[in-house]
């Protein structure tokens, strides 16, 4: 059985209450700090430890499993100096991993600076993400795999029924990669197919590749 994962999440407001919920949701445990009684008290039934602490004072960030979770995931609003004192904290009391909302361009430069692992955007990965949707109408699912490379997952166009992957030759017309083929009515999954794999109607090729070259697939239809 695998071992359950633990993480560390301080600032439990929109997005960090947000994140433990579904974290929960996937099996996680959570430990949660915040100074707010009534965030902490709201998450009670999804934290395995809930603390009502501030996150600028290193003895609250102390008392927290930084250094054996699997992760810390800070999120603090609009309140940088706060962000970074508990990401100062975190990283010297040991912290695996630390993942922080970001709130400027500059704020991520000193984030880095303090050798934080990811900083992140929320409103503007989600902007991203449905930009890409509206752009490329086939396009069910993507995810940025580093800065160059995405993986997406597309439903089979019309005009891809009926034929052989080589017959399509998508690795030389977009540069891409078809690593996968799922029947999207049973979640059957055909890993690295050959060429002489055969799409049909209601499939959905899983495909890597650079963002550059997945911009071309706005054509497909």
């Amino acid at each position: 059985m695998a071992e359950q994962k633990h993480f560390v999440v301080i600032g439990l407001g929109s997005f960090g209450g947000a994140l433990a919920e579904r974290l929960s949701e996937n099996g996680c445990r959570i430990t949660g700090l915040d100074s707010s009684k009534d965030r902490v008290e709201s998450l009670k039934d999804v934290l395995y430890e809930a603390v009502i602490g501030d996150a600028r004072d290193r003895d609250s960030i102390a008392h927290l499993p930084v250094s054996t979770a699997s992760a810390v995931i800070i999120s603090m609003g609009e309140d940088i100096t706060q962000s970074l004192l508990a990401t100062l904290h975190a990283k010297e009391l040991g912290a695996k991993q630390v993942i922080v909302k970001g709130v400027t361009s500059e704020h991520a430069r000193i984030l880095k600076c303090l050798g934080v692992d990811r900083v992140i955007f929320p409103e503007t990965e989600i902007a991203r993400q449905l930009a890409d949707r509206m752009t490329w109408p086939n396009v069910l699912d993507f995810l940025p795999i580093d800065p160059e490379y995405s993986f997406l997952e597309v439903a089979t166009p019309d005009s891809y029924a009926g034929k052989l992957l080589q017959e399509l030759d998508l690795r030389r017309k977009y540069n891409i990669w078809v690593i996968g083929v799922k029947d999207a009515m049973t979640g059957k999954l055909e890993m690295f197919p050959g060429g002489e794999y055969k799409l049909s109607a209601d499939q959905v090729l899983l495909i890597v590749g650079k963002q550059v070259d997945i911009n071309k697939l706005s054509d497909l239809r």
